[in-house]
């Protein structure tokens, strides 16, 4: 999992809550998934912060881009 992209992990996790909310799995599969599916809900987060931190602004002196810095340090 620590491979996938969120793009992919983000689809896969959108298909589980899917097939949970439909009710058609059995219990010990809709346990299974449920579980794979909070695996992937980590991997997202995980990313999602990591691009966080990335982010920068840009900062300006009389008007133009002097450096960047923290979004949010």
């Amino acid at each position: 999992m620590k491979a996938m992209t969120f793009e992919a992990a983000l689809a896969e996790l959108e298909n589980i809550v899917a097939r949970l909310e439909g009710g058609k799995a059995p219990l010990a599969e809709s346990i299974a998934i449920y579980e794979r599916g909070e695996a992937l809900k980590s991997h997202c987060e995980g990313l999602l912060k990591a691009a966080e931190a990335r982010i920068e602004k840009i900062t300006l002196k009389n008007g133009k881009a002097v450096g960047t810095e923290p979004l949010d340090p």
